[in-house]
């Protein structure tokens, strides 16, 4: 873990550069992830069904690669009751959040008496990338699938590593309206989406986290199907007075960093003493934490604590673009107005970014790695297009053609000033 003091002399270079820091992919990776997708390409399942022998040490078939809606429905009866209804209560909520950001279709005329606007359509299909091995995550499932059912997507595939599939991942695959599940996982389950292997259809957008080897594939197949980000390891920042409970940062700051031991969890105060006892106290619950052992590694290699005026905090947030920022604070709107650079911001001393990976409503899709400069989280918006529509008649296009001529007759492009030029009566 870090110190940084903001009356350092060197604090902007040193704590610059940790902000720098890249925790990057193995170069081996890609060579690998190359190889899968070429065999799917050719291959289609039987590509599929040799993977599913020899990296998940699972024999598959053409039938039972493909989990049945009586599979689907038993598993969903038994997730424990009061897992459901959280499930349930979650789904609402996200469902809610993301219907309230559907745009409107417009039409409009202008003063040449061109008529515009612009439609908006739903994919026709969505890949849906659902993690196995470490943990079973049906918020991931609710975050990703249901998005795209609130935006009218009429297919959402499923795809998650073979192995037993968790009753609540079953049941919020149910709750999030899923079309389909698919027993395949890494590197093959991407290229299989992209371009099809026998039963499974190609989408037209993957969504969903992974591994090092599911990030590169999605940057692989980038371009023939679209992608929602090329994720990292989870950050957050905690923006904190000394008003507040040690334990309670502790605990938020640790939220993250049992992600991953790459993780990413930053202690902004200007209280150094409180600064002390949220140190004390993530240590006392690091021996308690069943994901004790990434959460320290995580806080050792990449954690830090940042004594600094909190004035300063919104300038040192922009700075780490974070996926996640709290501010713990009396007055916290004062200070994330200022922020231009964060994936979601929780505000106050009862938000803590936990209850927006699982019932806010907002989506934990986040862009990390300092991709906040440029980018959002998932949203209904991932899920639709525009279509631009334009109408001329024939004043309108009187008031047009000329300039449209003089302007492709400048690029070189003599077929496109014919084309205005010809209904001038001058083709």
């Amino acid at each position: 873990m870090r110190r940084f003091r903001f009356t350092d002399p060197d604090f902007e270079t040193a704590f610059a550069a940790f902000v720098d820091e890249r925790r990057e992919t193995p170069e081996e990776v890609d060579s690998v992830v190359r190889d899968v997708i070429a065999a799917v390409r050719a291959e289609g399942l039987d590509a599929l069904l040799r993977f599913a022998r020899d990296f998940d040490h699972v024999e598959l078939d053409a039938e039972t690669i493909r989990v049945s809606e009586a599979e689907i429905a038993a598993g969903a009866e038994a997730c424990p009751q009061a897992v459901r209804d959280a499930i349930a209560f979650a789904a609402q909520r996200i469902r809610s959040y993301h219907l309230r950001q559907r745009p409107a279709d417009a039409r409009f005329t202008d003063e040449a008496g061109v008529e515009l606007g612009w439609r908006w359509t739903p994919l026709d299909a969505v890949g849906v990338y659902v993690p196995g091995g470490r943990a079973a995550y049906p918020s991931t499932v609710l975050m990703n699938a249901i998005p795209a059912a609130a935006a009218g997507v009429g297919r959402i595939a499923m795809v998650t590593p073979p192995g037993k599939l968790q009753p609540a991942v079953l049941a919020a695959a149910k709750a999030a309206g899923v079309s389909e599940i698919w027993r395949v996982g890494g590197a093959q389950a991407v290229a299989a989406l992209a371009y099809g292997a026998g039963p499974i259809k190609a989408v037209d957008k993957i969504v969903g986290p992974g591994n090092a080897y599911v990030t590169a594939a999605k940057r692989r197949v980038y371009g023939a199907v679209g992608i929602d980000a090329l994720a990292g390891p989870s950050e957050i920042v905690v923006v904190a007075d000394g008003r507040n409970n040690p334990a309670w940062i502790a605990a938020d700051l640790l939220s993250q960093a049992e992600h991953d031991p790459a993780a990413q969890s930053i202690l902004i105060t200007d209280d150094e003493v409180f600064a002390a006892k949220v140190e004390a106290a993530v240590q006392e619950q690091l021996s308690t934490l069943s994901t004790g052992e990434d959460a320290a590694a995580s806080w050792r290699d990449h954690g830090a604590v940042v004594i600094a005026p909190l004035a300063e905090s919104p300038r040192l947030v922009d700075m780490i673009a974070p996926e996640h920022v709290e501010f713990a604070v009396e007055d916290p709107d004062s200070l994330a107005e200022r922020v231009r650079h964060a994936g979601a911001m929780f505000l106050g001393r009862h938000a803590p970014e936990a209850i927006g990976d699982y019932v806010a409503g907002s989506n934990h899709v986040l862009p990390t790695s300092r991709a906040a400069r440029f980018s959002s989280g998932l949203s209904l918006y991932d899920f639709i297009k525009r279509t631009s529509i334009v109408r001329c008649d024939e004043d309108a296009f009187a008031c047009l053609a000329p300039a449209t001529v003089a302007l492709a007759e400048a690029e070189g492009l003599p077929a496109h000033a014919r084309s205005a030029a010809i209904r001038m009566g001058q083709g």
